[in-house]
This record gives structure tokens, C-alpha cells and sequence, in this order.
């Protein structure tokens, strides 16, 4: 049994949904011809059974007696009609069978009626399925043996009554209809098993095109691919087609927002590093030729390695943390509740240190989110960042946290209205802050840590010059009891 199960998984899609509708087609076929059956045959019994309930009467007494004493065995023509074979006969208590009138011949005797012989009861018949002298089937009925005289009737004690018609006619006609049946089941098994390849195949069309997709997907890595889908369709297959287009749309667009990544990064990192390989070559010239630079020359080029250096290393690091994945499993791993103004006052610290000639005045209000703490904080001081460096010497930066939104404002030159859609965009920068260090990446990580802790940020310009960032968060005021 297991393993015709186990040929039958092998087996492709289509054939298992055929022999499955095969399968229930011909146990429905079979449940239905066999009751049909069973239901001819009961009609056709009741009907011979009626017919016997009918040939039972009362017989005049020298009848019964003379049967009775002679007990006569040699069958004479049926009393039940032309071309039909009747038996009726007496059975006595020791089994013995006398022949009653006219019969086809005698019905092999059973316990039965010699049960009913020893203990006749009249109106009581009991029917039977037997076998002639010969061995043919018979449908039998005993009763008690009924006499009449000028006195009345009455029941023959120590005697039975059976009369019985043959069945071979009957059994033809149940055999006939048998084979009949099990034509029409096996014709209707073979055009259920068609139809239902049929319908395997029409149904299975789009999976096959969707396997052929995959298939040239593998094959070709071109995530262009299309699988048409009907509009108004809103099957299973139509949802798998939905969702097999939907996948290779987004591995496309994620595709190319990696070419994009590593064309920008490229682009972004080319700068630095000319600037850096000419300065070594400079240093490395000056060793080799014997000619030193000027000290004021070599610190100056010295600084510089330094700046690029320092430029490479935040412009890898904004790299790496853009390159951890989108799905929210990495940051739920890390993630917990924490203190959002502790964050804010954390990163204050380190602009201040940044901008040690600003003033920075805050107004932090306790607020209890769920974020990784590290992503967070580097958020909140990319922010900061921008606002240090875009504010004029001896400027102002206001922060403000209430009910989980954090506002920075800073009073420098503000940002276009035309270049605010572009802001988080990856290594996007405005054309006026070009001269200044940065990578371009800051904002778009802020906006990426944010969404994974479930907020949003925005910039808008200030009423009086400057911009505003406002970063919303969904949290408490008061920490959760877990809260450590």
C-alpha cells in the first residue's frame, strides 16, 4: 500500500487529478449500480413472492389425503401457467416430500419447513431462496396446509405446504442487467478519467506558464518576464500568477536599486580617492626625489589624507548600514523599548561637540519607543549633523520632543522647495552643499530607521528662514513593566 502511495506522488499533477476523478467517479458508478441492482431485485423477488402468496388455497380434503398416502414424487405439468415452472408439494414432519396436484417436480426440503410442518400456524407464510431436485434455483414459500369439506376449512396437522417458482428467469434477467450496468459504469470511468485529464490540463495551463516563466527566469535572469493574468479572474491560480508578477517586480526593482547603489557608491567613492591617491603620490614623489615639501605644504597635505580618510570611512559605514536588509527581521532581533528622550539627549551631546561655537537648546519630554537603540541614535544625529552644519557661526538649534515628536530646527539657509522631494533619496545632494564633507546617504538612513521603528520623518522650510525636521514615533510616555 505504501508504495502505490509513494508511485502515485511520483506521478505528474495531471495523471494524479485524472486517476482521482476516475477514482471517485467509478466508486459512485459502482455505489449506484450496485443499489440499482439490489433494488431490481427486490422488486422482481416481491413480485414472485406475490405471485406465490396468490397460488395459495385451500384444497379439497380427498385431495390432501390421497397426496398424503400415495406421496407421490413424479412431477406433472405446472399448475402456475404455460412456460412457467411451479412446484407444490406437502412436506411431513420426518421430511418427506408428496407431490400436491401438478408440479415441474420437488423442492429440496429444509429445517425450515419441516419447522413449520411440525408446528403449522395459519396466515404465517415464511419465504426462502432454495434449489429444486436438480439443483436450480428456486424462491420457496411455506405455510400451513389448508383442506376444505362441507364442513368448512381447516389446518393439516404435522404437515407444511410449499409452494415455490423457478428463478432461472429472474437470475437472467439480474445478470443481464449486471453486465449492462458494468458496460455503462466502465464506459462512465473512462470518460471521467478523459474528462478529467481534460480539465487537468485546461486548469494547470497557467501553472505551466508560470513553470516556464520560472524556468527562463533561471535560465536568463531577466526579471522582465510576465505571466498574463484576466482581470476579473480571482482564482487560486490567478492569485499565484498575481503574486509570481508581483515577485519579479520587486526582485527587478530591488535589482535595480543595487545597480543604482553600487553605481552611486562608485561614483561617490571615485572623488575621494583621486584626491587621496594624488596627495600619496605627492608625499611618496617628494620622498623619492629627495626634495621635501614645505612643512606648511606637508601638513597641509597630511590634513587632507586625513579628511578623505575620514570621508571614506563614514561613506562605508553609511554603505554598510544600507546594505543590511529591508525585511525587519535583523532590526526586530535587536529592537526593545527604549528611552526615546535618552536617545535625544545622547545625541545631543555629540553635536554639541560638533558644533561647539552653536547654541543647541532642547526641551526633551520622556517618551518610551520600541526601535533598535544604535540605529536610532545614529538617526537623530544624522539630523543634528545637517542641522550643525547648515547653521551660520554663532547660530541657533531648537529641539523639541512632546508625545513622541522630535522637531529640530536650525536657522541656516533652509532647503528649496523643489529639492525637498529629494532629500532621502540615496546619495542625493543639493547642489549647494557639494563643497561640503558628506556622503549624501545620511538622510535616506534616517528616513530606512525610522520606517523600521514604525514613524515617519519629514523636512519642510521654516517660516522665518532655516528648515524643520520632524521625526514622529509611535510610544508611551510612561514605560511599559517590563521596561528594565
Amino acid at each position: 500500500m505504501n508504495g502505490l502511495l509513494r508511485r502515485f506522488r511520483t506521478l505528474p499533477i495531471r495523471s494524479r487529478l485524472a486517476l482521482l476523478v476516475a477514482a471517485a467517479v467509478a466508486f459512485a458508478v459502482a455505489a449506484v449500480s450496485v443499489t440499482c441492482w439490489f433494488v431490481v431485485r427486490g422488486k422482481l423477488y416481491d413480485e414472485i413472492d406475490n405471485d406465490l402468496q396468490e397460488s395459495v388455497r385451500a384444497y379439497p380434503r380427498a385431495q390432501v389425503l390421497a397426496a398424503l398416502s400415495t406421496c407421490s414424487q413424479s412431477p406433472d405439468t405446472s399448475v402456475f401457467g404455460p412456460g412457467t415452472e411451479g412446484y407444490i408439494q406437502i412436506v411431513k414432519t420426518d421430511g418427506k416430500a408428496c407431490l400436491l396436484g401438478r408440479s415441474a417436480g420437488t423442492v429440496k426440503v429444509t429445517d425450515a419447513d419441516v419447522a413449520v410442518a411440525e408446528n403449522p400456524q395459519p396466515g404465517e407464510v415464511a419465504f426462502r431462496t432454495g434449489q429444486n431436485s436438480d439443483g436450480a434455483p428456486v424462491r420457496v414459500l411455506t405455510t400451513a396446509v389448508l383442506v376444505e369439506d362441507p364442513d368448512g376449512r381447516y389446518v393439516v396437522n404435522d404437515a407444511a405446504l410449499v409452494v415455490a417458482l423457478s428463478l432461472k428467469g429472474t437470475e437472467s434477467t439480474l445478470n443481464e442487467l449486471a453486465l449492462l450496468l458494468l458496460i455503462v459504469s466502465g464506459i462512465g470511468v473512462v470518460g471521467a478519467g478523459a474528462a478529467g485529464l481534460a480539465v487537468a490540463r485546461a486548469g494547470l495551463r497557467p501553472v505551466d506558464k508560470l513553470t516556464e516563466a520560472v524556468e527562463h527566469v533561471a535560465r536568463t535572469e531577466d526579471l522582465t518576464i510576465r505571466i498574463p493574468v484576466e482581470e476579473d479572474s480571482d482564482d487560486e491560480v490567478a492569485r499565484l500568477s498575481h503574486s509570481f508578477n508581483s515577485m519579479t517586480s520587486a526582485l527587478a526593482s530591488s535589482r535595480d536599486l543595487q545597480q543604482q547603489l553600487i553605481a552611486d557608491a562608485g561614483h561617490e567613492l571615485r572623488t575621494p580617492l583621486t584626491s587621496l591617491r594624488t596627495n600619496i603620490e605627492l608625499l611618496t614623489r617628494s620622498e623619492e626625489t629627495g626634495r621635501p615639501l614645505p612643512e606648511a605644504d606637508r601638513k597641509a597635505l597630511l590634513a587632507s589624507v586625513k579628511a578623505q580618510m575620514t570621508e571614506l570611512a563614514a561613506l562605508i559605514g553609511d554603505l554598510q548600514e544600507l546594505s543590511r536588509p529591508d525585511t525587519g527581521q535583523h532590526t526586530e532581533a535587536k529592537a526593545g523599548v527604549i528611552a526615546f528622550h535618552d536617545t535625544v539627549e545622547s545625541a545631543l551631546r555629540r553635536a554639541r561637540l560638533r558644533g561647539p561655537e552653536l547654541t543647541i537648546t532642547a526641551d526633551v519630554q520622556p517618551w518610551y519607543v520600541r526601535a533598535e537603540p544604535s540605529a536610532l541614535e545614529r538617526a537623530i544625529v544624522n539630523i543634528l549633523d545637517n542641522a550643525v552644519k547648515f547653521s551660520p557661526e554663532s547660530g541657533t538649534i531648537e529641539v523639541h520632543l512632546a508625545n513622541g515628536t522630535l522637531t529640530i530646527r536650525d536657522h541656516g539657509p533652509g532647503i528649496p522647495a523643489d529639492e525637498l522631494p529629494h532629500v532621502f533619496d540615496r546619495f542625493w545632494r543639493s547642489p549647494s552643499a557639494r563643497a561640503l564633507p558628506g556622503s549624501g546617504l545620511g538622510l535616506s538612513i534616517v528616513a530606512r530607521t525610522v520606517q523600521q521603528a514604525g514613524g515617519e520623518v519629514s523636512l519642510r522650510p521654516a517660516e522665518s528662514g532655516g528648515t524643520i525636521a520632524t521625526v514622529r514615533l509611535p510610544g508611551a510616555p510612561t514605560p511599559p513593566p517590563e521596561f528594565p
